[in-house]
């Protein structure tokens, strides 16, 4: 076997597994132009809720976070804030005490947002009876509608999870336009095509409520980092659904360095990677119980994450030209709808003059972090102007 045929064989193995994941892309991209929802109905029950607010060394954006849920038009007597702050300077700290929350300020030897959510469960006052709990991070902000949005579009789901729709607060680098551009394919694809489709929307880690019975009862039993992803598995377990709302909105304040960039995705990739290796021996029973749910999310975790798979396409169009020409042809037609794909997905707001620099630039984020070691890293981020 030559050194060309054993190149045309990894050539088309990496064709078919990037065009399987471009296929699943394209299906939800398109069911995502349908809108489900209509207008919700004003609901007259008022329910109870808990908001609970993680931060890790956030200053203040912690603070600015907090201002925002405490500025609800909801009735006060029926919201509570739990506010668990690590790592907080001592400034933070003192201006959190100020506000009418509970501030818990754990110092656990390693950040992990599934213990801070445990100790906030557990100093919950026994007195108070809770119907939702709200997951925020510290970044996030919302109108002073957001509450009430939640309980009518609690109400009017019937299920026991919400996920609101999160969106960027920030696009002033290249890592903070390109999260913001995937966070918005992410509503498209993950949320809103999928509800389209009658299939559970993917959660995020903030923007998130649930029915607190079910919440406190499953955080009781958490034990990965990951809650989030843990959570979903569960939901999707149990046949329990989760609804999209695409007018309640999240603001959250995006990374604005490439290394940020990296290493949030970083450990996405990780919480997925790990998700997966738990719940995939439940892929057979799913598919003999037509647990489509389940199948989709399995399915959905297994993809090749969007960084890699435009990063593989970019060099392959490079790179196969200049071995043999018409084995190029294929990657650029993938690369083309690829692009289609996401110019779909993507709201009509973010495609500003920026918007095809940003793509270009994304490869080499990702070289860069790759090379963020060496010298070499530094020059390609000057070289490209990943902080513009």
């Amino acid at each position: 076997m030559t050194l060309f045929d054993i190149f045309c064989i990894v050539d088309w193995f990496l064709f078919i597994v990037m065009s399987l994941t471009v296929l699943y892309l394209g299906i939800f991209s398109i069911a995502s132009l349908f809108k489900r929802h209509s207008d919700m109905p004003k609901s007259k029950h008022e329910n109870r809720f808990i908001v609970l607010i993680t931060s890790y060394n956030s200053g203040k954006s912690l603070e600015r976070t907090v201002k925002s849920i405490l500025g609800q038009s909801y009735p006060q007597r029926l919201f509570d804030v739990t506010v668990i702050a690590e790592k907080e300077n001592e400034m933070t700290t003192f201006h959190l005490a100020q506000e009418p929350v509970t501030l818990l300020t754990p110092n656990f030897d390693k950040y992990a947002r599934t213990k801070s959510l445990q100790l906030a469960i557990n100093n919950l006052p026994q007195f108070k009876i809770y119907d939702v709990v709200v997951l925020l991070e510290a970044g996030d902000m919302v109108d002073t509608e957001f509450l009430y949005q939640m309980n009518d579009a609690y109400e009017a789901a019937g299920t026991k999870a919400i996920q609101a729709h999160k969106l960027s607060l920030n696009r002033d680098t290249t890592a903070a336009r390109l999260e913001s551009v995937f966070e918005e394919i992410n509503n498209s694809i993950f949320r809103r095509g999928h509800i389209t489709l009658g299939l559970s929307a993917a959660m995020s880690s903030s923007g998130m409520c649930y029915d607190f019975t079910w919440f406190k009862q499953q955080m009781e039993k958490a034990k990965i980092s990951w809650e989030d992803k843990e959570l979903e598995a569960l939901l999707a377990r149990q046949f329990i659904y989760v609804d999209y709302f695409d007018d309640i909105l999240v603001y959250n304040e995006k990374a604005r360095k490439a290394d940020d960039f990296n290493r949030q995705h970083s450990s996405w990739i990780r919480s997925q990677a790990f998700t997966i290796l738990r719940n995939i021996r439940f892929l057979p029973t799913a598919l003999l119980n037509r647990h489509y749910n389940l199948v989709d999310k399995l399915l959905q975790w297994l993809l090749i994450p969007r960084m890699v798979l435009m990063s593989v396409i970019i060099i392959m169009c490079i790179i196969t030209p200049i071995i043999y020409f018409t084995i190029a042809l294929k990657w650029w037609a993938l690369f083309a709808i690829v692009l289609f794909i996401f110019a779909l997905a993507t709201p009509n707001y973010l495609v500003d003059d920026k918007w095809d620099s940003t793509f270009f630039k994304m490869p080499f984020i990702m070289l860069h972090n790759l090379l963020k070691r060496f010298k070499l890293g530094r020059q390609i981020e000057e070289k490209i102007n990943l902080k513009k």
